[in-house]
């Protein structure tokens, strides 16, 4: 399949688009707005030029936020477009940046010719950057006809995305052939995409930026004096975060396990879709556990069992609060959620058994004995109360997870260079 017959099937495949984004809407109602961005039509006023980042969803928002603050001090006289797809990668980034006014943001339109022309002509950036592994043929080749250098940031490829991408030759060559930077996490990466068709001048290791997130002390600080208004600083504390449909049942049901030797205990259950909050409160409820809601405010107390993270842009505070973390995404076929951040906050860190997502991360983790990996809710309340039970073992796996991410930052330096070339090559 060429690109005109991908566009031509992207054409025929609209009702479909639309069908998808109302039924999307029945659950989360902010996919029924702003409907127009994502044809590039009433896009919001905004300043041309500048440096565009498309970032898909939450995720990629949040690791692309170091990079988009230091560009903005590095260019000061630019203005720096933000785009992603769902309402909730809207909502993160909206509050990453509602201080900076020289950040932008819409919708990223359809993968359509004449969307992306028209989107490119409104913005006419110097520069594009794509989080990760977000391609779109038309995006791209439309930036090519423009001049307009296209990089690949913090890029991914696993060994089955790949294959993916090879059964379809003819539209992704030429696609990678267009991109003027390619940094990759790893060498196994780089030659997937190397493979895959991108010229070998423009695929370069950079590693994760993902280990180059840094903590706030104030974080830290807030989070034990909020423990002590609870009156828990003594309490036995654990998060399971970014959890998915699926995964809750299995958390409660190792937090009941752990309730039995652990009466006090208290879990932080933080779903990672916003549209799940009620439901999983419902489900909590249902099961007997007396459960708060971050979102109310209501001070935990000591017969809270649960604390139910439904607030957007606090996971790395509600890390901060727990004493170990189970990361979700991983008890099901997801493919997992940044193990980095509670490594980050010297938190032990607890998956589930799948990580594609994540497969170099974990191993590194792993193998430096800062990751425990569970496959059903007896694990996870074994491996809880463990660490409940031996703080040396908890202590030995949280300082491991810090030295493997020390030893790993430096890829957002790195990534920055490669863009400040492409950079060089307009006039700015």
């Amino acid at each position: 399949m060429n690109r005109t017959l991908y566009t031509l099937l992207f054409h025929l495949g609209l009702p479909l688009v639309a069908i998808r984004l109302w039924l999307r809407a029945r659950k989360a109602p902010a996919y029924a707005k702003r409907v127009g961005e994502r044809f590039a039509l009433n896009l919001p006023a905004m300043q041309p030029g500048g440096i565009w980042v498309h970032a898909v969803s939450v995720g990629e928002s949040i690791a692309a936020a170091p990079m988009i603050r230091a560009l903005l001090k590095r260019y000061p006289q630019l203005p720096i477009t933000v785009t992603c797809m769902t309402p909730t990668g809207s909502e993160r980034i909206q509050a990453l940046f509602a201080d900076e006014p020289r950040i932008q943001h819409c919708y990223l339109p359809y993968d359509l010719p004449w969307a992306a022309a028209r989107f490119l002509d409104r913005m006419q950036p110097t520069l594009a950057v794509i989080m990760e592994t977000e391609l779109w043929p038309n995006h791209i080749h439309q930036c090519a006809k423009r001049g307009i250098p296209v990089a690949l940031a913090n890029a991914r490829l696993s060994a089955r995305s790949a294959k993916g991408y090879a059964r379809f030759a003819k539209l992704t060559r030429p696609m990678l052939q267009e991109m003027s930077l390619i940094a990759v996490q790893t060498e196994a990466e780089a030659e997937r995409f190397r493979q895959l068709g991108a010229r070998p001048e423009c695929v370069q290791v950079t590693g994760s930026i993902k280990f180059d997130l840094t903590i706030d002390p104030q974080l830290l600080i807030n989070a034990r004096a909020l423990r002590e208004q609870w009156q828990a600083l003594e309490r036995p504390v654990w998060i399971a975060a970014s959890t998915h449909e699926g995964e809750d049942a299995i958390v409660l049901a190792a937090h009941r396990q752990l309730l039995t030797r652990h009466s006090n205990a208290l879990l932080i259950l933080v779903p990672r879709h916003p549209e799940r909050f009620s439901s999983v409160f419902e489900l909590c409820q249902s099961q007997g556990f007396d459960t708060v809601r971050r979102s109310t405010g209501e001070l935990v107390n000591a017969q809270t069992q649960v604390l139910l993270g439904d607030t957007m842009g606090e996971l790395l505070f509600l890390y901060a609060l727990a004493d170990s973390a189970f990361v979700g995404g991983s008890l099901v076929p997801n493919g997992g959620h940044n193990l980095l951040e509670p490594a980050a906050l010297a938190k032990p860190v607890l998956s589930g058994p799948h990580l594609f997502n994540f497969l170099e991360i974990a191993a590194l983790l792993r193998g430096a004995g800062a990751l425990e990996e569970v496959d059903d809710a007896q694990g996870l309340a074994i491996a809880i109360q463990r660490l409940f039970e031996l703080p040396q073992d908890a202590q030995r796996m949280a300082q491991a997870g810090l030295k493997v991410m020390q030893a790993n930052q430096g890829a957002l330096q790195r990534l920055l260079d490669g863009l400040e070339g492409l950079l060089a090559r307009s006039v700015i």
